[in-house]
């Protein structure tokens, strides 16, 4: 398969990275930003083995030892978290290869990684979160934004709060997506899976007017949220009309769009959701994943009795 000729950087870009974002991208559909993570893992991998030890450009003669070894060093420059992302897209680089014959082995297979600490998600309470969604129409009213600018971020913001979409979910979302009798959006997730996620009555709304008044001459397959040219939004676009509306609000400036995603979890629970219909609404594929959100409101309610309770 890998001819002699050429740079080898090209060759390896083009013989062994590149049908595999193309996988990642139309088979799987992961997000962009874990796609990107993944290339990036295995560019520095494949430099690394290039410039320290020659390598040949053949997947079969990457030995353990030398993917151990990358692991190590980019463990000093890189976070326990980007770490595990760089692992995982490796992982599933070289699975992928193995499960088509090209190699014997995957190198990087019973690699042991640090692990990471335990972090409890970041959110907003409810009443910041308000205040985050009207911003757009505050600035409307003081005539400081055009309308098509002011209904398009207010939708964006009520959508990724009102379903809890990821941000790749969101920027991915088209019209013959949505129901809007039904209230609902059919969403394809991480891998590939579909779920139904209710959009909410003010959402809906919302994006019934954004349809009626500035995209009736949309169609099914159009993308829902676009510039003012009509041209698809990226997730970038998105994290910074965000940072935007936070500042406008004067909430914590760190809060990212999956913040928002922990915010609409939350929520759910803290007002009588059941766990396993709040997985099923993030798409979760287990519910250990969703479990992280039980140890929120646990913390909540010591925080209660801890104020509240004369023995606490």
């Amino acid at each position: 398969m890998q001819p002699d000729m050429g740079q080898p950087s090209a060759r390896w870009q083009r013989d062994w990275v590149s049908p595999f974002i193309k996988h990642l991208e139309q088979e799987r559909r992961l997000s962009e930003y874990t796609i990107r993570n993944y290339n990036t893992a295995i560019n520095r991998l494949f430099k690394r083995l290039e410039n320290e030890h020659g390598w040949n450009g053949k997947l079969n003669s990457i030995e353990t030892r030398e993917a151990r070894d990358f692991v190590i060093e980019e463990q000093r420059r890189v976070s326990r978290v980007t770490l595990r992302n760089y692992v995982s897209g490796l992982n599933t680089f070289f699975k992928f290869w193995l499960k088509r014959g090209s190699i014997e082995q995957n190198p990087i297979e019973g690699i042991v990684l640090p692990k990471l600490p335990k972090k409890l998600p970041v959110f907003l309470t409810e009443q910041q979160v308000l205040r985050l969604l009207e911003g757009p129409m505050r600035i409307l009213q003081n005539e400081a934004i055009e309308p098509f600018v002011a209904w398009r971020d207010r939708l964006v913001l009520e959508l990724l709060y009102g379903a809890g979409f990821r941000v790749s979910e969101l920027v991915n979302l088209k019209y013959g997506d949505v129901s809007l009798d039904e209230g609902v959006a059919r969403i394809v997730g991480k891998g590939g899976k579909s779920r139904n996620c209710p959009l909410g009555k003010v959402a809906v709304a919302v994006l019934g007017k954004w349809r009626s008044e500035f995209a009736a001459k949309t169609g099914f397959s159009d993308p829902v949220v676009v510039s003012n040219q009509g041209k698809k939004w990226s997730a970038r676009q998105i994290q910074l009309l965000l940072k935007k509306y936070l500042k406008l609000a004067e909430l914590p400036m760190d809060i990212t769009p999956h913040k928002i995603r922990h915010s609409y979890a939350t929520h759910l629970l803290d007002n009588g959701a059941d766990l396993r219909l709040v997985q099923e609404l993030l798409g979760h594929s287990k519910l250990s994943t969703t479990q992280i959100y039980t140890h929120v409101n646990l913390g909540r309610l010591k925080a209660v009795y801890n104020r509240s309770h004369p023995r606490a």
